[in-house]
């Protein structure tokens, strides 16, 4: 217990060093500073700073992808629940832990070559997973017709830069944001389809004909 205690010390110290600093301008033995070790010592928890990028993208990216394509590959649910949940799952992670985000978008450049392969295969699993619910919504008729990967790539940005603006200090109700982020994702997707946004006026029914008619097109050409 003692150690796990010692190592949670020693990773929240580095965050905070590698947030200040950058993950380039902090040392081994400004961690052991921080920590209140000498440098041998520290040794005994951690092996490198590397260790300590690698269970901050661990924690962060592989997390987030792991639990995005779960909820994406719910059978139990249809894309547009995936979508809500999705969305309130992504800004509470980012609210909850807007300092480590950050700090992973401001080192991406100098991330070691093993921690950014990581990484980055993480963020694009995340982004093939949206996609993928994006895609059964539009083929369910459920979201208008799309580029599926661009409607993905919107989710992403706004539900990430809750990260930046999100301020828990200031009374902003994460519950809240959450699921009114949620509410506009799933409106932008189904504004316009059957049930959902009908055509208020003969030139949006027209665009709404012409949707349909490209989406059925590209249906016939995959047959």
């Amino acid at each position: 217990m003692r150690r796990g205690l010692i190592e949670q010390e020693i990773y929240e110290q580095a965050i905070q060093l590698f947030a200040e600093r950058g993950f380039a301008g902090t040392n081994f033995q400004d961690i052991a500073d921080a920590v209140g070790l000498t440098r041998p010592a520290l040794y005994h928890y951690v092996s490198s700073k590397e260790d300590l990028l690698a269970r901050l993208v661990a924690e962060n990216t592989q997390d987030a992808a792991t639990s995005i394509r779960a909820i994406a590959q719910r059978e139990d649910m249809d894309a547009v629940e995936k979508i809500h949940q999705i969305v309130r799952a992504n800004v509470r992670r980012q609210g909850e832990h807007s300092a480590r985000f950050q700090l992973l978008v401001r080192s991406e450049a100098s991330l070691p070559e093993s921690v950014a392969a990581t990484h980055f295969e993480s963020r694009r699993m995340v982004l093939r997973a949206l996609t993928a619910v994006v895609e059964e919504g539009i083929t369910a008729r459920a979201f208008r017709p799309m580029d599926a990967r661009v409607a993905a790539l919107g989710l992403l940005g706004m539900t990430n830069w809750v990260a930046w603006w999100f301020r828990a200090d200031h009374g902003d109700d994460l519950d809240a944001i959450s699921r009114q982020l949620a509410d506009l994702a799933v409106a932008g997707l189904t504004a316009g389809t059957d049930g959902r946004g009908p055509a208020n006026s003969p030139t949006s029914a027209i665009k709404m004909i012409r949707a349909d008619l490209l989406l059925l097109e590209e249906m016939l050409q995959k047959e």
